[in-house]
């Protein structure tokens, strides 16, 4: 390879073991049962001691190699000195042995938007530990057991688990690094568990197999614990043959581009950038689509609103079809940015 990997390349490349580090991270919190849980708005805002020490560690390690970057993370932290032991140090040489796409070989740190959400899927992170400490206190008198086998539900619920890290430039979601720090935990002991995945426009995506659902099935995929009646009348109109109930914007996003799901449905304006500009940008460059329920694109410029106004649509393919299909009562109860 020839000069020097382009600005954005080692910012993936770096944002790929940084992610890799966060899963870790989070891993260690939820084994160590001592979550250190905050309320932030209610009950289904939460905030944990992995969120606070994965973030301060991809925005810690980030910063200390692209100091002109500006990040962008779900928690408000306090400033204050980052331990050693949570920078990042490592780069993807994977990812540095790719060649840039031209129209973003030229790009200045200072032009580049990083959105990060530390743990997507905070509350299925909660219960899980609910779920696996009180199958340890159960199991432990009666059994001897120093390390209960994981309960199924604990299981599936850390499925939805992810770290998101995105990449926008010029407004728009070009990168984007996702972590699933429990992937493989159904397989048991010794299972070396988690995997991350990464996509770049005009790359493609990396770290798993593309799959779609058969042409002929709509299956949708949309919020566990956050319905409400627009959502479920938005999702009853694209007349799916199935739902699927999943926690994490990053976790939907994977039910798509492993053929799991038709189309991802948020009539509702709970989603905010940093849960959805890392799994657009990997969707995108597989060819899929994210915008609002009224089929426009979101911004992910420095400035922009944090919040998803106008709620989430996300397909691999035939995305006009469900735009086509949202109700007018959605539409005109989400209006667009």
């Amino acid at each position: 390879m020839s000069g020097s990997p382009a600005v954005v390349m080692r910012l993936v490349a770096s944002a790929y073991a940084v992610a890799e580090k966060a899963g870790t991270i989070v891993r260690k919190v939820l084994h160590s049962g001592e979550l250190g849980i905050v309320e932030k708005t209610g009950a289904n805002d939460l905030q944990t001691l992995a969120d606070r020490l994965a973030q301060q560690s991809i925005c810690a390690s980030l910063s200390k190699h692209f100091p002109k970057i500006t990040i962008i993370g779900e928690e408000d932290l306090p400033s204050e000195e980052i331990q050693e032991d949570l920078i990042e140090t490592g780069q993807s040489e994977e990812i540095l042995q790719r060649s840039c796409p031209p129209e973003y070989s030229q790009l200045k740190e200072e032009e580049i938007v990083v959105w990060v959400d530390p743990i997507d899927g905070t509350k299925e992170y909660t219960e899980a530990s609910r779920c696996l400490h009180f199958q340890a206190v159960a199991q432990a008198p009666h059994k001897g057991l120093d390390t209960p086998q994981p309960h199924s539900t604990a299981l599936w619920l850390l499925d939805n688990v992810t770290v998101l890290i995105g990449i926008a430039y010029g407004g728009r979601a070009i990168a984007g690094v996702i972590n699933q720090p429990f992937y493989n935990y159904k397989l048991g002991a010794g299972t070396q568990l988690g995997r991350t995945m990464w996509g770049m426009l005009g790359l493609g995506a990396f770290g798993f197999q593309l799959q779609e659902v058969p042409g002929d099935r709509r299956i949708v995929t949309t919020t566990r614990s956050h319905s409400n009646k627009l959502v479920t009348d938005c999702v009853d109109a694209m007349e799916p043959h199935e739902v699927v109930r999943v926690g994490g914007a990053g976790n939907k996003i994977i039910q798509l581009v492993e053929g799991k799901a038709s189309a991802y449905v948020f009539a509702s304006p709970g989603c905010k950038k940093w849960d959805t500009c890392a799994p657009e940008a990997i969707l995108h460059a597989v060819g899929g689509k994210l915008t609002d329920m009224h089929g426009n694109a979101y911004r992910y410029d420095a400035n922009v609103k944090h919040m998803n106004s106008a709620g989430v649509l996300a397909t691999l393919r035939n995305h006009e079809y469900y735009v086509s299909r949202v109700p007018q009562s959605v539409l005109q109860a989400l209006k667009s940015d």
